[in-house]
């Protein structure tokens, strides 16, 4: 493991690349725009292919395409650029191939601006195309996480033939930190691909497909997927917890926010101020059942993230009522400091 200081944009190009990325597919938005320059100088070098596609839509079925061939494949964007390359997710989901997609998070709706935000969970965790589907969301906090979540996003979706999506934002992927980046990948760690379309010759030919026209059969399709589903969230839900063992509060936040919250509870803590924090790193799975279990033992979860709520929907089916569920949000790209956090906690306890 080599130690570097990076900008975290290039921190998660230098991750996939060593993670045995192949082909990334991209069109350049800010606040990802490092991304796409570390790619388009250091992947070919290492035997890679980069492309600018002339859209997003384009990318995003290049990605298809790379990813049906059995390479790992990746394609990383900003909230406006995401939404354009929602139909080919969902025809990605569908296929079952596995890839991986990096949405930097800025403000909006519409263009919006390029500062930090998290309006697009409901687009991550809930399905932002049409149909059934579900991607693995994951949620790094800081710079290292964000590069070793990376490696982790390329291994769950080739396990499962699920696209995962690393989703952050502008301030995780502007700023630097030292980072201990993985070793690069060992070929034969890489999962075989049997069902990728590489050629016929000696075996039945694979076919890869998004729809069939058969209402039957589309639903076998469907049913194969929410298995795999049901299956994700029995094995991949993670999270972190700070100070939660004699918490009477309980902050609930993720990516940028979870790392403010963090220094919430240090300064809540030294006013004698009993709060802890709940940290989802899978957005999807989310935790449902951890949460619950620390909601039986506090008084108020407050969730805070940089939207009008979209989490706080996931955190109330968590709770259930077992606990009070305030909410904190901040809109177009305001990043709350951890005082403005604090004050809203001196509202419900202490």
């Amino acid at each position: 493991m080599s130690r570097v200081l990076m900008r975290g944009n290039e921190a998660i190009a230098e991750a996939a690349i060593r993670s045995g990325l192949k082909c990334y597919f991209c069109y350049p938005i800010t606040p990802q725009g490092e991304m796409v320059e570390y790619m388009a100088r250091e992947l070919p070098k290492r035997g890679g292919v980069f492309l600018q596609a002339e859209s997003e839509v384009a990318a995003i079925n290049m990605v298809y395409g790379a990813a049906a061939a059995g390479v790992r494949t990746m394609t990383s964007s900003s909230s406006p650029g995401i939404s354009l390359k929602q139909e080919g997710i969902s025809y990605i989901a569908m296929a079952r191939l596995p890839c991986v997609i990096v949405n930097m998070m800025r403000g909006g709706p519409g263009l919006g601006n390029i500062a930090p935000a998290q309006g697009d969970y409901f687009q991550a965790t809930k399905g932002g195309g049409h149909g059934d589907y579900r991607l693995i969301v994951l949620a790094p906090s800081t710079v290292p996480e964000a590069a070793e979540l990376v490696r982790l996003a390329f291994d769950l979706s080739d396990k499962y033939r699920v696209p995962a999506m690393l989703l952050a934002d502008g301030m995780i992927g502007q700023m630097m930190e030292p980072v201990e980046l993985p070793e690069p990948v060992d070929p034969d760690r890489i999962p075989p691909r049997p069902w990728a379309v590489t050629g016929a010759r000696g075996r039945p030919k694979n076919v890869v497909s998004s729809f069939d026209l058969e209402p039957e059969g589309l639903r076998e399709m469907n049913l194969v997927l929410q298995e795999t589903y049901r299956e994700i969230e029995r094995n991949e839900v993670r999270w972190e917890e700070v100070e939660t063992g004699d918490a009477e509060l309980l902050l609930v936040a993720y990516g940028t926010v979870g790392r403010i919250a963090k220094t919430v509870v240090r300064l809540a803590r030294e006013e004698g101020l009993p709060v802890g924090l709940f940290r989802p790193i899978t957005l999807w799975p989310f935790p449902y059942e951890p949460l619950r279990m620390l909601a039986e033992k506090v008084g108020t979860v407050l969730t805070v993230e940089l939207s009008a709520g979209q989490m706080w929907e996931d955190v109330r089916l968590a709770v259930e009522g077992r606990a009070e569920t305030p909410f904190y949000g901040e809109l177009g790209g305001v990043v709350p400091s951890p005082k403005r956090i604090l004050e809203e906690v001196r509202k419900y306890v202490g």
